[in-house]
């Protein structure tokens, strides 16, 4: 999302837990008159896929108070064995909403319990707590995620297409007539998120074929995190109404751009509301405060651990090159630096509204666990007073690896592997960020994730050396 001409971030004010009848009974009854026959009692697992019981409408209170229970052993990363109690969702009763494209049902995103107490390993509890450690020092954390994704449609075999197949133009970016030609899908996506509030400002054709981004407001950060999983289920159902899919894969082809969710984020005065990212007085001219190069300067200190979150696949360091077979530069990051609305830097800085945009973030991520580690490394700037020196003025991509050592630039991880070196060699941090049974659980996902792709044998690896040698 390019939020360039966004006003002062509002005032955050935490939500509330309620768990007294009459709002449930309440809300119950406002959500039956709209026509909603069911609930989806949710939670996010720790992949960023939502999970879900569905409960019909006079059941609601009941699963308000935790009624529906959930086996956490049948999921990665709940740290759970078949021997263990089940988990329940205790939703969130202001987080709750009807789907825009299935009327009769509501959608509500909640918190795991263990028995009467919040679940450590529960994504919404790890965004929480970093939530409530920004609050204790007068923080609220606003954030916007881009969501750029391509339209696709599978053949035969297996392998993927353009959604629309006379969508091959070279130099994509803007394109009128291939948007158009998209217009059936995006407009009902455009439709339902309006339709939820999000108020969508713009979309677009993006740089290679039937790929697009859509430009929305931002909100606070459990907010946005809750959008980002809503956003994602909801739009598959609506592609495939239209006879495609939709995927925010980070680079789903080997030969076009790759796809990412930057991550826009601010501080906000808790009591007032104003952005305390912004000062116009700026010395570095970036119109950034000092909190906000402290914040600046805890992230680029974390980057590679970071990076295993918020790019968690393997396809995703396809995406974090400096080139390849495309249409020019990847315009994703390679390099942990920043600079004043310049793209090819891990942190960029836009020119308008004083904001701080993570590029090294793809689709694929958990946004709450994502949103919380940037928050947390942040924080840990500001404690700190971390300086991240002046802004590079010029274009990453061109400097040789000379000058970039001799500036003492570090690239980001170039695998999955590395990133989840560079994680566990951050695991002090992790485990303030995660939870140690939460960070030890992630890493040994993605490590083994690594090495199941590492084991198989690709395509072009039998192209290349079956008759070579």
């Amino acid at each position: 999302m390019t939020t360039d001409d966004i006003p002062d971030q509002p005032r955050y004010a935490p939500p509330v837990m309620r768990d007294h009848e009459p709002a449930f009974e309440d809300r119950a009854r406002q959500l039956a008159e709209r026509g909603v026959r069911y609930v989806l009692v949710a939670y996010t697992d720790v992949h960023g896929v939502g999970k879900a019981k569905c409960v019909p409408i006079d059941h609601f209170s009941d699963a308000m108070r935790g009624s529906e229970l959930f086996t956490g052993a049948a999921l990665d990363g709940l740290g759970q064995t078949p021997a263990d109690d089940e988990l329940s969702v205790r939703p969130e009763l202001d987080a709750i909403v009807q789907l825009p494209h299935r009327p009769d049902f509501a959608w509500a995103p909640g918190y795991l319990y263990l028995g009467g107490d919040p679940y450590a390993m529960c994504s919404r509890t790890v965004l929480r707590r970093a939530l409530d450690r920004a609050a204790t020092l007068g923080f609220g954390f606003n954030l916007g995620i881009e969501i750029e994704f391509y339209l696709v449609r599978r053949r035969p075999d297996g392998s993927i297409e353009p959604a629309n197949p006379i969508d091959v133009m070279e130099k994509a970016a803007y394109d009128i007539v291939d948007l158009l030609g998209a217009s059936p899908v995006l407009d009902e996506i455009v439709t339902a998120m309006n339709q939820l509030g999000w108020d969508v400002h713009s979309f677009d054709h993006e740089d290679s074929n039937s790929q697009f981004e859509l430009d929305f407001s931002y909100a606070n950060a459990m907010a946005s995190a809750d959008r980002q999983v809503l956003w994602r289920m909801m739009m598959k159902e609506i592609a495939r109404k239209h006879g495609c899919d939709v995927t925010v894969m980070p680079k789903p082809y080997s030969d076009r751009t790759g796809t990412g969710g930057h991550f826009n984020m601010s501080l906000a005065d808790l009591q007032t509301g104003a952005n305390l990212f912004a000062d116009a007085a700026d010395r570095r001219s970036c119109g950034l405060s000092e909190i906000a190069y402290h914040f600046i300067g805890g992230v680029l200190a974390h980057a590679p651990a970071l990076t295993a979150l918020a790019c968690p696949t393997v396809n995703s360091y396809k995406r974090l090159v400096k080139t390849g077979s495309m249409t020019g530069f990847t315009w994703a990051p390679v390099f942990i630096s920043y600079g004043r609305n310049n793209r090819t830097h891990m942190i960029r800085v836009p020119s308008k509204e004083p904001r701080v945009e993570s590029r090294a973030v793809d689709g694929c991520c958990n946004p709450y666990l994502t949103a919380a580690a940037y928050l947390h490394a942040g924080l840990d700037g500001i404690e700190q007073r971390l300086d991240p020196g002046d802004p590079i003025a010029e274009d990453m991509y061109m400097l040789s690896d000379a000058e970039l050592r001799a500036r003492g630039v570090p690239e980001l991880p170039r695998t999955l592997q590395e990133a989840v070196a560079a994680f566990e060699r951050d695991g002090e941090f992790m485990d303030r960020v995660l939870g140690r049974e939460l960070r030890g659980s992630f890493a040994e996902l993605k490590s083994s994730e690594w090495w199941s792709y590492h084991g198989e044998v690709s395509p072009w690896e039998l192209h290349r050396y079956l008759t070579f040698f």
